[in-house]
């Protein structure tokens, strides 16, 4: 966590350009309306510039075109966004412990654990797995047999990894988190009864993954559920066994996949948008909320469903506002069917 930071240093770290005070110390990041004289801000929004006539912010990051006609302190970016994510990591409040292995962990003799690692209260990790340089893993987590864990990543508090689960390197895990529980396999019997399939796989997690609270990631039938790099899963998200998600794709919170879905790169899922089994989503495919799609997408770009089946955005934008004047239609179509009754 850095304390405070003057607009000089911000500009060099950012690779912005800084027009007004260079010296003031600021040692946080704030909305415009909020934001206070030792804090930075950012316009990223057309709506919010009606707020940088009152923003007390120490500087404020926005676009050469915002910053035209601004009389305060810009750091100039052609991404401002971009620019303030960059910027948060430098503000941010976790701060981790000295690396120690607490006296409560339980480790089996055979697990490997890498330099610099810090094992929290009550962490039980079972024989084989290994726990890579600078990695993280909070209290009450538990990491099973043959598991690996790369080098600088973090379990949060409460995480729960099954044997057989393999994650790269800096992954961020957050608590509640359970990865590699059996997919949700089983067999019909002559009786009505069902018969459990075992499942043989494991998960592969790439690197830089992000995965939000109370996620689960099943583990596969017979080959790896994987999660491809750069992949960031929002809060209470199901995958489903063997699914398969592309780099740098997307979700967010309550979105899923049913087993053997496979969902390419650079993809992007709206709240609750899911995909039925066994079907698959092409690169570059965005999903508004509560899309549910059931046939494979072969085209990128944007597709919704909701009320209505799984249909280019465009098309569901045209239909939805069309189904509010069904019921008129209806009516004016009963009429004319009378009408044309009478006069026959």
């Amino acid at each position: 966590m850095t304390s405070e930071l003057s607009l000089a240093k911000i500009a060099t770290l950012l690779g912005v350009e800084l027009r007004g005070e260079t010296d003031r110390a600021v040692s946080g990041i704030n909305t415009l309306q909020d934001a206070k004289e030792n804090e930075i801000s950012f316009l990223t929004n057309p709506r919010y510039k009606k707020y940088l006539s009152k923003t007390r912010a120490a500087a404020v990051l926005m676009t050469p075109a915002h910053a035209s006609d601004f009389e305060g302190t810009a750091l100039i970016s052609d991404n401002p966004y971009l620019s303030y994510a960059r910027l948060s990591a430098h503000f941010k409040i976790f701060e981790p412990n000295i690396p120690q292995i607490h006296s409560s962990a339980v480790l089996d003799n055979s697990v490997s654990v890498g330099n610099d690692v810090f094992i929290g209260p009550n962490v039980v990790i079972e024989a084989g797995a290994s726990v890579g340089d600078g990695c993280y893993i909070e209290a009450n987590c538990f990491v099973g047999r043959r598991s690996v864990l790369g080098a600088g990543s973090r379990l949060a508090a409460n995480v729960t990894l099954y044997h057989g689960v393999t994650i790269g390197l800096r992954a961020l895990v957050h608590s509640g988190c359970v990865i590699g529980a059996d997919g949700f396999g089983i067999a019909p019997t002559a009786d009505g009864s069902w018969e459990k399939v075992h499942q043989l796989g494991g998960v592969s997690i790439g690197d830089d993954v992000e995965i939000g609270a109370c996620t689960t990631i099943d583990r596969g039938a017979l080959q790896d559920t994987i999660i491809g790099n750069g992949v960031k899963l929002d809060n209470q998200i199901q995958i489903g066994h063997n699914a398969v998600v592309g780099d740098n794709t997307v979700m967010a919170a309550r979105a899923g996949l049913a087993g053997s879905a496979k969902v390419g790169r650079n993809c992007i899922f709206g709240g609750d948008a899911c995909v039925v089994g066994h079907v698959t989503v092409c690169d570059g495919v965005q999903l508004t909320a509560r899309t549910l799609v059931t046939k494979s997408i072969s085209e990128p770009g944007s597709y919704s469903s909701g009320s209505t089946p799984l249909m280019a955005t465009v098309d569901w934008r045209k239909n939805s506002v069309r189904i509010a004047h069904l019921d008129k239609l209806a009516k004016r179509v009963g009429k004319l069917e009378r009408e044309n009754q009478t006069t026959e």
